[in-house]
């Protein structure tokens, strides 16, 4: 196989290091597959866009989905995670992740991390939409990402792992058949290791997060900017499933003109017995699904939207005022100070909520050992489109997913370092400046590409809708490749400019595959098409970048969804 080769105008690296993996990315994903590299004798690099403990798995408020409570089985938590992924989820992807699940969790608590528990030691367990057991462990009450991710920081501070702060990756080194042979990336404030540079490495574990900030109003953070799956695509990799992004149907609803990063209020409020009610208190998701409020998040923000649509209101509310103060205090503190530091108290009204962009249930096409399309890349966690979220993820699967499938990786890369295999071929990457470089556009247009895809592409499409979106998405990719082919003019490289054209790449794939998909699946909502049509779309959208940078899509049906290698 060999690569596309395209890659972002940026400098000549100016100065490499040699590693077994890089790992790019912080998150729960990217660390506890580092960690298990490092156990297993690998060189192994972190590299990560900000700090360690910057990405999203600390702002994860719910918890972790797993089978350890009484009663509860695999094969249940199976179950409640093919229903939600309506249709397209791979049920041996699933398997996978539900059986090694609890052994994953126990791992991570030997670790370091700390669960709440009762006053037995027992882990408490709660609900969440979905799911019809309590199997949600959660820490700190509503702070489960932030321990997790202390918990895993900390193991990697005091195994003297080799990380590499305030760095964005830029593209994929490979060799000239086409095969993984690094990153280069760009450092702010490390030293000797400032500037444009590379990680020369025969593996390279992609686990940068999701591309929340595609869009106008969020939960993610500022970082999460689809970087890896942008690079992916560069590198020639097949992306599946993009369409499928998660709005989380209880977002603080912070005005109608609110922009990037929106505080959360986890699933966890309602699977405690919070509910949601229109202005004038009436419960408008009861008779909706059996389980009313906690249904699974695409028919829960479907129902908000629809509310709104009818009510002419700009938001709903969330109403968990028979809780009490101490309930609120205790179990969801986060949620509680965020809410009171934007003058809402929950303890004594209800809180306004309206959907946002939460979760990419696709990203970088992998089998079920982690392995991309492109020999010696491999992506986990958000990043990656394993098969077990299908067109909606499952509330809590996601912490999981990153833990098991990081682990598979590394189980792979600690297999390939034994035999040899590994570390026996020391590649040789195609000079940079022989690679064409993707046009880039200005800081500014980042601006412009998520009001373009918040109306175009959010909770509610149409053909009209995603058609102009991606007539002014072609626009805006046209004159940037306009600019560097005719004159050489390109806007100055930068971090601004690479997040700005990356986030471009996301959105250029995600509307083609929302504009193929003709059917309402999941969290794919399209008003001109409402049903969910199983004769023609029970399968998968998989998207290239071409080498003259069009885009290129295909279907596969659902039995073919690892890739081919």
């Amino acid at each position: 196989m060999t690569s596309t080769g395209i890659r972002l105008h940026a400098p000549a690296p100016g100065w490499a290091i040699p590693a077994d993996v890089v790992v790019v990315g912080s998150g729960v994903a990217g660390l506890t597959a580092a960690l298990r590299c490092e156990a297993a004798g690998l060189t192994t690099v972190v590299v990560t866009k900000a700090r360690l403990d910057d990405g999203s798995t600390r702002w994860a408020q719910g918890g972790v989905a797993a089978a350890l409570g009484e009663g509860d089985t695999p094969e249940q938590h199976l179950d409640d995670t093919l229903v939600a992924g309506a249709g397209l989820c791979d049920e041996e992807a699933v398997r996978l992740l539900v059986t090694e699940g609890p052994g994953a969790v126990r791992r991570l608590i030997s670790t370091g991390a700390r669960f709440d528990t009762d006053d037995a030691g027992t882990i408490q367990l709660t609900r969440e939409g979905g799911h019809h057991r309590r199997r949600i462990a959660h820490a700190g009450g509503d702070a489960t990402g932030a321990e997790i991710s202390r918990a895993l920081v900390d193991a990697v501070r005091t195994r003297g792992l080799r990380t590499i702060e305030n760095a964005l990756v830029l593209d994929l080194l490979t060799d000239a058949e086409g095969r993984t042979a690094g990153v280069t990336l760009h450092v702010m404030g490390e030293g000797q290791h400032d500037g444009v540079g590379a990680v020369h490495a025969p593996a390279v574990i992609l686990a940068t997060g999701g591309m929340g900030q595609v869009f106008s109003a969020t939960t993610n953070p500022a970082v999460s900017t689809g970087d890896g799956v942008a690079l992916a695509l560069r590198a020639g990799a097949e992306v599946s499933d993009l369409e499928f992004v998660q709005f989380h149907p209880t977002v603080l609803f912070l005005g109608p003109d609110a922009e990037g990063q929106q505080p959360l209020v986890s699933e966890a409020v309602r699977g405690e017995g919070a509910h949601l009610v229109d202005a004038d208190g009436t419960r408008f998701m009861a008779g909706q699904h059996e389980l009313a409020e906690l249904a699974p998040r695409d028919i829960v923000a479907k129902g908000i939207t629809r509310r709104m649509q009818e009510t002419g209101a700009e938001h709903m509310y969330l109403d968990g005022r028979h809780f009490g103060a101490e309930m609120w205090e205790r179990r969801f503190p986060t949620i509680l100070a965020a809410c009171r530091a934007h003058g809402i108290d929950p303890v004594t009204e209800p809180v306004p909520v309206a959907p946002a962009a939460h979760y990419a249930s696709g990203g970088v096409r992998t089998d079920d050992r982690g392995r991309t399309t492109v020999p010696g890349l491999y992506a986990c966690g958000e990043t990656a489109c394993t098969g077990v979220h299908g067109a909606n993820r499952l509330a809590s699967n996601s912490l999981l997913e990153g833990l098991v499938y990081a682990e598979r990786i590394a189980a792979d890369l600690a297999a390939a370092h034994a035999d040899g295999t590994l570390t026996a071929r020391v590649p040789a990457p195609v000079p940079y400046a022989e690679r064409p470089a993707h046009p880039l556009l200005a800081p500014e247009a980042r601006y412009a590409v998520q009001r373009i895809m918040t109306e175009g592409a959010g909770v509610l499409r149409s053909a009209d809708s995603l058609a102009r979106a991606a007539e002014r998405l072609e626009r805006l990719h046209a004159e940037a490749r306009e600019a560097l082919e005719t004159d050489g003019k390109t806007p100055e490289p930068g971090v601004d400019t690479w997040e700005a054209t990356n986030l471009l790449s996301i959105a250029r794939v995600l509307v083609a595959a929302a504009r193929l998909r003709e059917e309402t699946r999941g969290c794919h909502w399209r008003e001109d098409r409402p049903e969910r049509d199983d004769d023609h779309w029970r399968r998968h959208i998989v998207v290239t970048l071409r080498p003259d940078r069009s885009l290129a899509e295909r279907v596969t049906e659902t039995a073919d969804f690892p890739p081919t290698r």
